[in-house]
């Protein structure tokens, strides 16, 4: 059975940051990009950062330069690393699969195989 589950979401002021995980099962972890998402209330679910299995990633605009994705193969988990949070990073994050992705278009999310639960990320000003 597949699962991905998410951790450490929290509340946080504007300016500091936040670690999430993605812990994955059920399937072989190397052979899938893995990449999150995102989705504020009233909004629909947006990508922000993939990574290939090689390595190679991906970041929307909004995020470059403040977020971070790496992947920790052997483990089977995913991480974003996320600096600098601003108010507008407020949202449910998710963590998504996709099978021999282009990572530069993983986060169109047109072919993710599996998703996880989420994880709220509420940032302050």
């Amino acid at each position: 059975q597949v699962r991905l589950v998410e951790s450490g979401g929290g509340s946080v002021q504007a300016g500091g940051s936040l670690r999430l995980s993605c812990k994955a099962s059920g399937y072989t972890f190397s052979h899938y990009c893995m990449g999150w998402f995102r989705q504020a209330p009233g909004e629909d679910r947006v990508g922000v950062a993939a990574i290939h299995s090689d390595g190679s990633t991906s970041y929307i605009d909004s995020v470059k330069g403040r977020f971070t994705i790496s992947r920790d193969n052997a483990k089977g988990i995913v991480y974003l690393q996320m600096n600098r949070l601003k108010v507008e990073d407020t949202a449910m994050y998710y963590c998504a699969a996709e099978k021999n992705c282009v990572v530069a278009a993983m986060t169109d999310g047109d072919f993710i195989e599996y998703w996880g639960q989420g994880t709220q990320v509420t940032v302050s000003s």
